[in-house]
């Protein structure tokens, strides 16, 4: 398999997670979309994504992932975030990296954990 670089993991995990995300809430019997939008930046934001990685790398992701976590954090993105500080930004792109990873590796099951885990921590 190719070795993609973090922002490129980053990218997929992003659009990957943000399924996710929704199918989940959808799943929740949230019918109006204000309100999808609402729950759904619980899960989103960065703030939020960081937090749940800072529990991920402590109890639950491998050495593999938090290698993986590491290549996507401590890529430079060619722009500033907008909404939070740039420590928390390289979290949360750290943490879709390890998303985009399992996604390009076809380790769907290995997501749907890390999700549970999201779930557990965000809710």
């Amino acid at each position: 398999m190719i070795q993609h670089n973090g922002l490129t993991l980053a990218y997929v995990g992003d659009a990957y997670y943000e399924l996710l995300v929704r199918k989940y809430l959808i799943d929740k019997n949230i019918t109006k979309v204000k309100n999808l939008h609402e729950s759904a930046i619980k899960f989103t934001s960065s703030v939020n994504q960081a937090k749940a990685a800072r529990v991920l790398i402590e109890k639950v992701y491998t050495e593999d992932e938090l290698l993986i976590f590491k290549r996507g954090r401590n890529q430079n993105a060619s722009h500033k975030p907008k909404n939070t500080d740039i420590a928390t930004y390289n979290t949360s792109t750290g943490f879709e990296a390890v998303i985009g990873f399992h996604y390009l590796s076809n380790n769907l099951n290995r997501i749907n954990e890390l999700m549970d885990e999201v779930k557990k921590i965000l809710e």
